[in-house]
């Protein structure tokens, strides 16, 4: 096993491989993956023999913690996650009629720079483990004492730049030996990197793909996004179509709203032409502006004038209620808050 796991990184058969390997049964892995699935710590796995648990402190670092909490008055709230080596990173914890989502980060900060977004102010720090993303939700659902029934991989970080190790936490959150989460109640935003869109369509996640548009043409998008210097928008949809055909699975485009930018006459028809023949759906999202961005939102009644235009063309549409807007909502932006808050 990798010097350098975090508790949470591996499936149920791996741990029973490292008990082996500490001369203990391998029946004690399912007491350790059952307590690391319902984020139990290790000094509290009672079930576990006393040297167990101190070889596997000394062979695994600590899973993600939550250090602080911010409520919002929507009923959601942002929660400040500290790693094992300190870094920060954040999630956004949403209870709904329909069950409990939470939107998780994959990456400390993000390479990507769009410019809507705080994640990626700051550069890269580094990959998250998969333990450190299952960790995050293991938190959340001891913290509160409800269960997290739906994920979104839309916090820090560009998770397709973290393919392997999103891929190995999306096996091991499904898996029923664990927290079981069905892979239909797991959504993955994409700011869109057509190779791995379609590994991803080859691994069999059957995980639902949203891709960050926020742009009918290719210098548009180049201005709001670096990557789009790299990938048209057709390549993207070239790509968010292979996923389609091979998992029979929605696409979901996100698209947020900026005025002079992409809210004329023209991006309605070019959505139609960009979703047309195969099942697919436009998420529009009102700017959560962040400071050091120059860019301006629009108005309710604006967003919902686009809004009938696109439907009026027969897109299938809808205007996302944005959550957490007044605790740092958006992607990044508690981190950076706390980064530069030299007393925290």
């Amino acid at each position: 096993m990798n010097s350098n796991a975090v508790l949470g990184d591996y499936s149920l058969e791996d741990y029973a491989a490292y008990m082996l390997s500490i001369g203990e049964s391998a029946y004690r892995a399912k007491q350790l993956f059952q307590g690391i699935s319902q984020g139990i710590a290790i000094e509290e796995m009672s079930n576990l023999p006393k040297a167990v648990r101190a070889q596997i402190k000394e062979d695994f670092f600590a899973p993600p913690v939550i250090v602080e909490t911010y409520p919002s008055k929507d009923g959601s709230s942002k929660f400040l996650y500290r790693l094992h080596d300190g870094n920060l990173i954040e999630g956004v914890y949403m209870p709904h009629v329909y069950g409990v989502s939470l939107c998780i980060s994959t990456q400390v900060g993000c390479r990507m720079r769009c410019a809507f977004c705080a994640s990626g102010i700051d550069g890269l720090a580094r990959n998250l483990t998969p333990g450190e993303m299952l960790g995050q939700i293991t938190a959340a659902n001891k913290l509160t004492a409800a269960t997290v029934t739906n994920i979104v991989l839309m916090g820090s970080g560009e998770p397709l730049d973290n393919f392997e190790n999103v891929v190995r936490f999306l096996t091991l959150v499904t898996d029923e030996s664990g927290l079981n989460i069905s892979r239909r109640n797991i959504s993955l935003s994409t700011c869109g990197l057509p190779e791995c869109i379609r590994e991803l369509a080859d691994s069999n996640t059957g995980v639902t793909l949203s891709i960050s548009l926020h742009a009918t043409t290719d210098e548009i998008r180049r201005e709001l996004m670096p990557i789009a210097q790299k990938y048209t928008i057709r390549q993207v949809t070239d790509a968010a179509r292979y996923y389609f055909e091979k998992t029979g699975r929605r696409i979901v485009y996100e698209y947020t709203l900026l005025k002079g930018k992409n809210m004329h006459y023209l991006d309605a028809k070019r959505l139609r032409d960009l979703t047309k023949g195969y099942a697919a759906h436009v998420n529009l999202i009102m700017l959560n502006p962040v400071a050091g961005k120059d860019l301006r939102g629009c108005t309710k009644q604006e967003a919902e004038q686009f809004l009938k235009r696109l439907q009026d063309f027969g897109i299938s549409a809808t205007l996302r209620k944005s959550m957490g807007s007044d605790v740092a909502g958006a992607c990044g932006q508690l981190r950076r808050k706390m980064l530069q808050n030299e007393d925290f």
